[in-house]
């Protein structure tokens, strides 16, 4: 069963100095927290923002590939998480029939935005995503990102919920 996620915010995770998205389950509140590359952080915030370059960015060039090519984006379903890696497959709709393409979840979701296209994750996977280690690394202080997490107001979320 795959549940249909949106943008709850983004921003840098004090403890790395990271960007990390943060997508949710409107049914449940669930949260992923997932951190992300600078790049793929700026192409999904310049897309959340609304803001264009005056040349096309690696996201923009692949999404008007994709559109040139008489494809569409159709949704982005982040599929796995091991060890505290997320994966993901960016469903395509061609003319000669759909496709699925391995991803990043980071680059799937940039071009989802771009695309207006939903993202999903299987149901186990946003499951197991509670019990992610957010710490790792970080001396077992688990407990207190998730706190930090759910006390997130729309100040440091942002206002990108959708």
């Amino acid at each position: 069963m795959m549940v249909e996620l949106q943008i709850l915010g983004l921003m840098v995770d004090p403890i790395t100095n990271m960007p990390m998205l943060v997508l949710r389950d409107p049914r449940s509140d669930a949260q992923l927290p997932m951190w992300v590359g600078a790049f793929e952080a700026l192409a999904i915030s310049n897309e959340l923002e609304r803001i264009t370059s005056p040349r096309p960015m690696t996201h923009d060039l692949l999404h008007n590939v994709i559109g040139e090519l008489g494809a569409r984006v159709a949704k982005v379903v982040i599929t796995d998480i091991q060890d505290n890696i997320f994966f993901a497959v960016l469903h395509l709709e061609t003319p000669s029939g759909p496709r699925q393409l391995d991803s990043r979840p980071s680059d799937a979701i940039a071009l989802a935005l771009r695309s207006g296209a939903p993202m999903y994750a299987n149901a186990d996977v946003l499951r197991r995503a509670q019990d992610i280690d957010l710490a790792r690394g970080h001396h077992g202080d688990s407990e207190r990102i998730r706190h930090w997490l759910e006390s997130l107001g729309t100040e440091e979320l942002g206002k990108y919920e959708q």
